[in-house]
């Protein structure tokens, strides 16, 4: 799976200690509806969604100011794979949301793998194997 990685230095990603502003922000500029984040040490923690800024909203309005994006995240959401990953397992991944986040042996955040290009991946794949 290598080979479809997005590498870190092309993805834009948080770090857990931007405030919620800063969050938004990002993710405006970027047009995701959901982003990774790491650490300052570049350690993935996790994931956070426009729905987690919303909810937030609505359930931590009066603590906003003194929230951090680490205070939003669902430990369930988007969960990263380790780079050795099968395909068969990044396709089961892929079903139900449109990254997989990558880490190395260490927990670092190396990247990200797209629905898009898994699915490209699986359809060159299936294409070799009807022309063959």
């Amino acid at each position: 799976a290598l080979f479809l990685l997005t590498s870190k230095s092309d993805v834009a990603y948080l770090y857990d200690h931007n405030d919620i502003r800063q969050g938004l922000a990002r993710m405006r500029i970027h047009h995701y509806t959901a982003i990774p984040v790491i650490t300052a040490a570049g350690d993935y923690v996790g994931c956070i969604s426009e729905g987690d800024f919303l909810w937030a909203l609505i359930d931590r309005k009066d603590e906003l100011p003194d929230l951090t994006i680490r205070d939003l995240i669902r430990p369930d959401f988007n969960r990263a794979a380790h780079i050795d990953i099968t395909m068969e397992t990044l396709l089961e991944r892929v079903k139900v949301q449109n990254f997989v986040p990558i880490t190395d042996d260490r927990n670092k955040f190396i990247g990200i793998i797209t629905r898009k290009d898994v699915i490209c991946y699986f359809q060159q794949r299936y294409e070799k194997e009807e022309i063959g």
